[in-house]
């Protein structure tokens, strides 16, 4: 077999081959599980090391060096830094000696506890894994001094453990963590270890490099695209260009004609062209000429959609919150606003797009992707091939960002790319590999919400109704995940953020309408809470501006006593924004707090108009509260990309659909990312905290919007209730 990621399907060396040294191999300790090794075996099944204990998270090998096995897939988020740092600490290992790895797909080790199953989402990498990885680094701590005590003949209490090295009390005998491998195999592991008191932390709460850095930057870290075992065929993919149209017939002659390509098939998904190499694959799906039926299509355009969804909020729906009596209150007000606004579909864009390795053979299937929810994608990939669960093994590998799009409640890139393998009717490992147009034209977006909000004024300016009807199409109906996600007919995924309005409003109504759209949508990065931030941070800031409120202080008195974390970080980046100084002329500043997945945030964006009149965000303050920050670098790193995420979107991007439902974008030159240019200075405090830690990699960017949508509103007198802000061109 060649080495995976050192050569092509045709045998060329690739930049990673190239980069690559040979890493020796040893025995080693591990504590608590199987780990596959890196080599595509010739059964289609990874080698495993020697298995040591129940917990399956640390391996120690005789060179002193620690591996983490971690549960989370790594996307840039940070959890391989983060859980390791958990480990270390517990451990008290030297940072450096410090490595990790990404778990395979077992969810009866690696379950993330607040979902049930094995799955990376909702910012919960670090809050499901604060205690268990802490007690894997204890667990394994324990062992290695008490066999140092046996083998030293002295009291465990008496040996300390620091930056990797034991000592006993006397400083007579001195041992690291591989001088002990072979000892503390032997012995028995604490199922419940002794955790530091957080006085006592010298790891977690501090700056430490990410473990994942070095290998990124010098071409040795290994993602889905850089496989290439041998054999390998290469498939690309074309897809209805209607949402729910299918394959009428297909006129494949130009398309096997091309030089390399091996095969064509009509897939449930569409029309698959199968290559011996990627320049191959992509010309002979050019050359394809396909008939689709449209009959069970989507065929209206974003504009009909947003009719559609704007007659629906004219009534109330499904009461998500109502306080008070909201109507009376809005009727007998001093003062009324009214408006509606309109989000629309969103791609998630990753720089690496959908791709994955799959190999039927001898009845088990390999399967290398960036699978964010293993255990549903697993289940998938056995449910194309017809074989058991424990027939396919599911490596995990390293991603090109995801921003919710590898996290598939049912699983359908894992369900497509197996049906591909699968109807090429081979035992060779195929790739399917999505193109940009794939990605951006594939659907599974953030949903089109159109929302109608009436809010009122007493005569003292006190904001005293407040009435949200939103209609959102929901993702989880029809899902695993609806029984968990759907109660009582309220879909958290629409209402969440607005329901828990944090605001001391006495008549506040929310109302749902789940809406009917053929276009697949997905949770995109902060879900619901892009629009529901957005929505209550611009529209308050209205109403303030109405009542001639200071926008920090006007949160601040709705906010009162019972939310101080809200207050607590309100506070904090109002006290940034002013130690930087006036406002320059020219500019304007907006103030933005919202809570998500269990952190508080807020942030002041300053903002001026550029040449073509289009906002310029000139520097964002952001203050974070998400309990005990583990890796602040990793936190500050997590709320600049958040923010930065936002800023491209509530500027420039949008999905649109033209008459007959067919989608406009296509790359990035009409769908783009923020360019370096464009991202503000950004400034980030992390508030200190003894709470339990919660995420970080989504609640950055709900913020972000309403913040330079207030500074825009108040440096041009426009309200912006339609994004992106700056208009979609042809």
């Amino acid at each position: 077999m060649t080495r995976q990621s050192d050569t092509t399907a045709t045998g060329g060396l690739t930049r990673r081959g190239f980069l690559k040294g040979a890493v020796a191999s040893a025995a080693s300790l591990v504590i608590g599980v199987q780990l596959p090794g890196k080599a595509w075996a010739e059964d289609g099944v990874a080698p495993a090391a020697s298995a040591f204990a129940p917990n399956a998270f640390v391996r120690i090998d005789p060179d002193s060096i620690v591996t983490v096995i971690v549960k989370h897939i790594e996307f840039g988020q940070g959890p391989v830094t983060g859980l390791s740092t958990l480990v270390a600490e517990e451990l008290d290992a030297d940072w450096l000696q410090m490595r990790a790895e990404l778990a395979p797909a077992d969810a009866s080790k690696y379950s993330n506890k607040l979902f049930g199953l094995q799955g990376t989402g909702g910012s919960t990498a670090m809050a499901s894994s604060y205690e268990p990885m802490r007690k894997a680094g204890a667990a394994a701590r324990a062992v290695l001094v008490q066999a140092a005590a046996d083998r030293w003949g002295v009291d465990p209490r008496e040996i300390t453990i620091t930056r990797g090295t034991l000592t006993d009390a006397a400083g007579a005998h001195k041992a690291s963590f591989g001088d002990l491998v072979a000892d503390a195999s032997k012995l028995e592991v604490p199922s419940d270890p002794q955790l530091k008191s957080p006085d006592d932390f010298h790891l977690i709460g501090t700056q430490v490099g990410k473990l994942d850095t070095p290998e990124k930057s010098n071409g040795k870290q290994i993602f889905t695209l850089d496989h290439y075992p041998d054999d390998m065929v290469v498939a690309t993919i074309l897809h209805p260009p209607q949402f729910g149209a299918t394959v009428k017939s297909v006129d494949d002659s130009a398309t096997r004609a091309v030089k390399g390509v091996i095969g064509v098939k009509t897939v449930p998904a569409g029309v698959a062209v199968y290559a011996e190499n990627t320049h191959a694959a992509l010309k002979g799906r050019k050359a394809l000429k396909v008939d689709w039926d449209s009959s069970g299509a989507e065929t209206r355009s974003s504009q009909q959609m947003e009719r559609d969804y704007s007659k629906a909020t004219k009534k109330p729906g499904l009461d998500a919150r109502n306080d008070g009596d909201v109507e009376k209150a809005l009727n007998s007000a001093d003062t009324v606003l009214e408006a509606e606004y309109f989000f629309p579909f969103l791609a998630h864009a990753p720089m690496e797009t959908l791709d994955a390795v799959i190999q039927f053979k001898g009845g088990q299937v390999t399967a290398r992707m960036g699978s964010q929810i293993q255990t549903v994608d697993r289940g998938a990939i056995a449910q194309v091939f017809g074989v058991d669960q424990g027939k396919v093994m599911l490596y995990t590998e390293y991603a090109g960002g995801s921003f919710g799009r590898r996290a598939q409640p049912g699983g359908e890139f894992a369900t497509e790319a197996a049906q591909v393998a699968k109807a090429l009717g081979s035992d060779r490992p195929v790739k399917l590999m999505w193109t940009r147009e794939n990605d951006i034209q594939g659907g599974r977006y953030r949903p089109l919400a159109l929302y109608r909000v009436r809010g009122a004024l007493d005569k003292d300016g006190k904001v005293v109704a407040w009435d949200q009807q939103i209609a959102v199409q929901s993702f989880m109906k029809g899902t695993a995940f609806e029984s968990a996600m759907v109660k009582d007919g309220i879909d958290s995924t629409a209402v969440g953020g607005s329901a828990e309005l944090p605001y001391a409003i006495p008549n506040l109504r929310v109302g749902q309408h789940l809406m009917e759209n053929g276009v697949p949508t997905l949770w995109w990065r902060s879900v619901e809470h892009t629009h529901n931030a957005y929505v209550n941070e611009t529209f308050l800031d209205e109403l303030f501006e109405r009542a001639g409120t200071d926008p920090v202080e006007g949160r601040l008195a709705l906010l009162g006593n019972e939310h101080p974390r809200h207050s607590g970080v309100l506070k904090k980046v109002a006290e940034m924004a002013k130690e930087a100084g006036d406002v320059p002329e020219g500019r304007q500043r907006g103030v933005a707090v919202h809570k998500s997945f269990g952190s508080y945030v807020a942030e002041i964006a300053e903002v001026s108009e550029g040449a073509g009149g289009e906002p310029r965000v000139h520097r964002m303050w952001c203050a974070v509260d998400c309990g005990v920050p583990v890796n602040p670098d990793v936190i500050r790193a997590q709320m600049e990309g958040g923010m930065g995420y936002g800023i491209g979107a509530v500027l420039y991007d949008a999905i649109s659909l033209s008459d007959g439902g067919y989608v406009e974008q296509s790359n990035f030159d009409r769908y783009r990312a923020i360019r370096i240019h464009e991202m503000p200075d950004i400034e980030v405090e992390v508030i200190r905290s003894t709470e339990p830690p919660t995420g970080v990699g989504e609640p950055g960017t709900p913020p972000s919007g309403p913040a330079i949508a207030n500074a825009w509103r108040r440096l041009t007198g426009k309200s912006v209730h339609r994004l992106p802000l700056v208009p979609i061109t042809a």
